[in-house]
């Protein structure tokens, strides 16, 4: 195709990735209520308290739009993933096209497989940030900060969760073997707790542990899975 085309291509793929991204913004704005208790039940265990409070006239609306965008991404996410895979698939070879789809259905599982351990997790390491300051503190949590902590969190354990796909990949291209990465297990596990540390947005030992173990059983995964490429 010539230059022109594919920048037509492009923006058509676009469109409609944004248009994906409205639509899913849209609903999440219509089914705030339910999301929002939802991600309120942590702090609702912990602290005992059912509602949260707000210190800015605009706070209020601006905790919606958050939660809407942030549901309009993950909602739309399948929709930009597949426009992404028509857009790149006439510059693959056919041994390359045979991997994109079971990447991109395992990048969506994995990332939700991410949250959904990062909301798990949440009431432990809420419960330890709110008692490790003494009985002399009392938790009053503004909707803004608590929101933007638990969804830092749902992204951070997506975005790790994804670690055994990056394995793979690498496998696929040569750039280490199952060998190389059977040999570096020790300073591996090394790694991935230093990332983990990092990452963790609440540096709790609960969401730091939920995150260490799986990414750990994803390098042992991806070991086995590139032998099982290879034969």
């Amino acid at each position: 195709m010539p230059l022109v085309e594919h920048l037509s291509e492009l923006r058509r793929r676009l469109i409609i990735s944004v248009l994906a991204l409205v639509v899913g913004a849209i609903v999440g704005f219509i089914v705030y209520d339910s999301i929002l208790s939802l991600l309120l039940r942590p702090y609702t265990e912990v602290t005992g308290k059912t509602e949260f409070v707000f210190f800015d006239p605009l706070e209020a609306f601006a905790t919606r739009l958050k939660v809407a965008a942030w549901s309009g991404a993950f909602l739309a996410s399948p929709v930009v993933l597949w426009q992404l895979w028509r857009f790149i698939t006439p510059g693959l070879h056919k041994n390359e096209k045979r991997y994109a789809i079971p990447f991109i259905i395992s990048s969506i599982l994995l990332f939700t497989l991410g949250g959904s351990v990062a909301l798990y997790t949440f009431e432990s390491a809420l419960r330890f940030l709110v008692g490790i300051g003494g009985d002399n503190l009392t938790p009053l949590f503004s909707a803004s900060k608590f929101l933007s902590l638990i969804i830092l969190m749902i992204i951070a354990f997506g975005i790790a969760f994804e670690f055994p796909v990056l394995l793979v990949c690498l496998q696929l291209a040569g750039v280490v073997t199952s060998a190389t990465l059977r040999k570096w297990r020790r300073p591996a596990l090394v790694v991935i707790v230093a990332v983990a540390a990092v990452i963790t947005p609440s540096q709790d030992p609960y969401s730091l542990f939920a995150m260490v173990v799986p990414m750990y059983i994803f390098y042992e995964g991806a070991i086995l899975i590139g032998r099982l490429l290879k034969k």
